[in-house]
C-alpha cells in the first residue's frame, strides 16, 4: 500500500531501413521517433522522476553533429523532452519535412537508433545529471558512446578502484557513470586495437576510420567489462559509428524482449508495451536470454550472442507481483494466481464466515489479485452449492424456492476504499502532515453492515505498513466491520533489495521491525548481537564467500508470530476492531509465478555475492546506529 520506487525502464529502436522508407510506407521519416514515444509512455509505470532520449545518425559527414539528446525531470518528462525534439521541426515547410533526405542531413534527431529511457532513482541521488541516457564524447566516432538501462550494481567500489588503477578518473561516483566508463575504456580498446590493425595491414588516413568503424565488435567490449558487474541490469547503447546493443544480466534479475522485421530492431523492458506498440501477437515477442547481448551492426546485421555464461536464473518475482504491467498476458494469470491461492488463509481467517464477509481490495495495482481471490471464493462457493443441493436432493425432489435460496448464496465484493488526493509536500508541520495522511484514501459508506460483516482488503504488498497505520486501517475502521483482515498477495518483505527497486534501509521493513520487537518481547535480543558478530566478522572475506547471517533474525518465530506482531505495531491506538493480517507462503508465490523465482525480498536468498554482502553490511549500519541512539 506504499508505492515503491523501482527499476527503470528502457527502449530502443534500430529502424533497419533508409528514412526514405518510412516516409513512403508510413508517411512520416519520424516513425522510429514516434514509435519510441509510444514505447515510452506505455512503461510511465516505470519511472516518473525523469526521462531521457538519444538519437545518432549514420553516415554524417566531418563537421555534422550525429548524436543527439534531451532529458528531463519530473512526471511530464516523456512529454517534455519530446516537445522539445519537436521544436526543432517548427516553422519548417511542408515540403522540407516530408523530405527525408533532407531532414537527416539537416534536422537533429533524424536519425536511424533511438534510445530512451524512465527513471525512477534507487539510490537517493537525483538531478538532470543522473538522467539516463549518458554520453562520452570524443572527435573519433567509434569511441563516442551513449549508455542507458535499467540496473543497480552492488559492486561499484570495486569497479570504481578498477577504472582508477587504469588512471581514469570519474567525474561522479555511481553505478551508471562508472559503467559507462568501465565499457568507454573498453570501446577505446577495441577501436586501438584495430586502429593498429589497419596500419599492419599498411592503411593510412581516413582509410583507417573506415576499417575501425567497419570492424569495431560490441561483443569484444561487452565480454570484457560485463563480467565485472555484480547486480540485476538491462543495458542499452549505441556507439557513434552506429553500433547498438542490448545485454541482460546472466542472473536473469531484470527483464528484456524484443522484437525484429525487415523493417526495424526493438528492446524494451516490458513485452506488451511492444506488443501494443506494433500490433503484434505475443508469440512473436522474443525474451532477451540471462548473459545473452543483441547486436546491431552499422550495415544493419542482426546477432544474439552469449556474452557471460547464464548462473543461477533468478528473474525477479516482484516484477510480476506488482512493477510490470499486468497487461501482459502470463503476468496477468499469474497476479490472479496469487489472489486464488489465498482463499483457504482468509476463510480460516474469517471463520469460514463467507456469507457475512464484503471482498474489496487497495491500491488499484492489486485489482488483478482481487479477481483471482475472487474466483477462488466463486469456486469454492459453488463447491458448497453442489454439496448442499446434492444432500438436499437425496429422497427430496427439489423446489423452484430451494434451488434459488441456495443459488442466491453469493460472493460479495464492493469497491470499499478510493484514492482520494495526492499528499502534497508543502505541509510540512509533522502533525498536519499526519492528519493529512489519514484522508489519502476515502471510503464507500454502506459497502458493508456494520458490525455484521468482516471486511477482507487485498494488496500486491506489505512493505512499510506506514500507509497502514496512518491513513487505511482508520478509514476501514469507520465502517465497523466485525473484523478487517489485510490480505498481502506475496510473502512479507524482510529483506532489502540492491538490485533497482527503493528499499535498501532494514528497518524501513515492518517485517524486520515486528522480528525485532518479538526478540524484545522474549528477552533473545541477544540474537541481534550475534548476527552482527557474525556479520562484522566476515566484512574482510570476500563477497562470494559471505553468508547472510540477518535471516537468524526471523529464525525464532513463525510467519503468524510476526504476522500478530504486525498488527500490534500498525493498530492505531482508536481502533479496537479486530485486525488479521494473511500473507502469501514462498510455495504460494513459486506455484504462481514458476519462471521468476528470484524471491530474495521474503528469503534472503540473494542471488549475486554482493547481495549478501550488502545486506550483512545494511544490518551492520543498523546495529551500530541503533547502539549509538542507545
Amino acid at each position: 500500500m506504499e508505492p515503491l520506487k523501482h527499476e527503470c525502464g528502457v527502449a530502443m529502436i534500430r529502424l533497419l531501413k533508409p528514412l526514405e522508407y518510412y516516409q513512403k510506407k508510413y508517411g512520416t521519416w519520424m516513425y522510429g521517433l514516434n514509435k519510441l514515444y509510444l514505447l515510452m509512455e506505455k512503461q510511465h509505470n516505470r519511472g516518473q522522476e525523469g526521462a531521457g532520449l538519444a538519437c545518432t545518425k549514420l553516415g554524417a559527414t566531418p563537421g555534422e553533429e550525429y548524436m543527439f539528446r534531451e532529458r528531463a525531470l519530473g512526471s511530464g518528462a516523456i512529454t517534455e523532452i519530446f516537445q522539445s525534439v519537436q521544436k526543432n521541426f517548427k516553422g519548417l515547410s511542408k515540403e522540407q519535412l516530408s523530405d527525408a533526405k533532407w531532414a537527416q542531413e539537416n534536422l537533429p534527431f533524424a536519425g536511424e537508433i533511438y534510445m530512451g529511457h524512465l527513471r525512477y532513482s534507487t539510490t537517493g541521488k537525483s538531478g538532470i545529471s543522473y538522467v539516463h541516457p549518458f554520453m562520452r564524447r570524443n572527435n573519433w566516432r567509434a569511441k563516442n558512446l551513449c549508455l542507458c538501462g535499467n540496473f543497480n550494481l552492488t559492486n561499484v567500489e570495486d569497479i570504481f578502484q578498477e577504472i582508477t588503477s587504469k588512471g581514469q578518473h570519474p567525474r561522479i561516483y555511481s553505478d551508471t557513470y562508472i559503467m559507462l566508463e568501465l565499457i568507454g575504456h573498453r570501446l577505446d580498446r577495441e577501436s586501438e586495437r584495430l586502429y593498429k590493425e589497419a596500419e599492419d595491414k599498411g592503411l593510412e588516413g581516413t582509410d583507417i576510420t573506415m576499417y575501425i568503424e567497419d570492424n569495431i565488435d560490441v561483443n569484444n567490449v561487452l565480454s570484457t567489462s560485463a563480467p565485472m558487474f555484480d547486480g540485476g541490469y538491462v543495458l542499452c547503447g549505441f556507439t557513434g559509428s552506429g553500433e547498438m546493443f542490448s545485454m541482460r544480466d546472466p542472473w536473469g534479475i531484470r527483464p528484456a524482449f524484443w522484437y525484429k522485421d525487415d523493417e526495424v530492431l526493438v528492446v524494451a523492458s516490458e513485452r506488451p508495451v511492444i506488443q501494443t506498440t506494433f500490433d503484434l501477437e505475443v508469440d512473436q515477442i522474443n525474451e532477451l536470454m540471462p548473459g545473452q547481448a543483441i547486436k546491431v551492426r552499422r550495415d544493419g546485421e542482426v546477432s544474439l550472442t552469449q556474452i557471460i555464461e547464464p548462473k543461477n536464473y533468478s528473474a525477479c518475482s516482484f516484477e510480476r507481483i506488482y512493477f510490470s504491467r499486468g497487461s501482459d498476458k502470463d503476468i496477468y494469470q499469474e497476479r490472479k494466481s496469487l489472489g486464488e491461492q489465498l482463499t483457504k488463509k482468509i476463510t480460516a481467517a474469517i471463520d469460514g464466515d463467507v456469507d457475512h464477509t464484503v471482498f474489496s481490495y487497495i491500491p488499484n495495482t492489486a485489482e488483478v489479485a482481487f479477481y483471482g481471490m475472487l474466483d477462488g471464493f466463486k469456486k469454492q462457493n459453488n463447491e458448497q452449492k453442489a454439496d448442499f443441493l446434492y444432500e438436499l436432493s437425496q429422497g427430496h425432489e427439489l423446489t423452484r424456492e430451494e434451488i434459488l435460496s441456495v443459488l442466491h448464496n453469493f460472493v460479495r465484493s464492493e469497491k470499499v476504499a478510493i484514492k482520494d488526493i495526492k499528499l502534497r509536500t508543502f505541509i510540512t508541520e509533522d502533525s498536519s502532515r499526519n492528519d493529512l495522511a489519514t484522508h489519502v484514501y476515502d471510503i464507500t459508506y454502506g459497502s458493508l453492515k456494520a458490525k455484521e460483516d468482516n471486511l477482507v482488503i487485498i494488496d500486491d504488498s506489505i512493505v512499510r505498513g506506514t500507509t497502514l497505520k496512518e491513513s487505511i486501517i482508520r478509514i476501514l475502521d469507520r465502517l465497523h466491520p466485525k473484523k478487517i483482515v489485510l490480505v498481502s498477495s506475496c510473502p512479507q518483505v524482510r529483506y532489502p533489495d540492491y538490485y533497482g527497486i527503493d528499499m535498501a534501509r532494514m528497518e524501513e521493513f515492518i517485517a524486520f521491525r515486528a522480528a525485532v520487537e518479538l526478540h524484545r518481547d522474549r528477552g533473545t535480543m541477544s540474537v541481534l548481537d550475534e548476527v552482527y558478530r557474525k556479520s562484522k566478522a566476515q566484512e574482510s572475506l570476500p563477497a562470494s564467500e559471505m553468508k547472510n547471517y540477518v535471516k537468524e533474525v526471523y529464525a525464532p518465530f513463525t510467519p503468524d508470530e510476526i504476522s500478530s506482531k504486525m498488527v500490534e505495531m500498525l493498530r492505531p491506538d482508536n481502533v479496537k476492531t479486530p485486525i488479521q493480517i494473511v500473507f502469501q507462503s514462498l510455495d504460494g508465490l513459486h506455484k504462481a509465478c514458476p519462471n521468476h523465482p528470484g524471491d530474495w525480498y521474503f528469503s534472503g536468498d540473494y542471488p549475486t555475492p554482493g547481495g549478501v554482502k550488502l545486506v550483512n553490511r545494511y544490518f551492520i549500519n543498523y546495529y551500530e546506529s541503533n547502539q549509538k541512539a542507545n
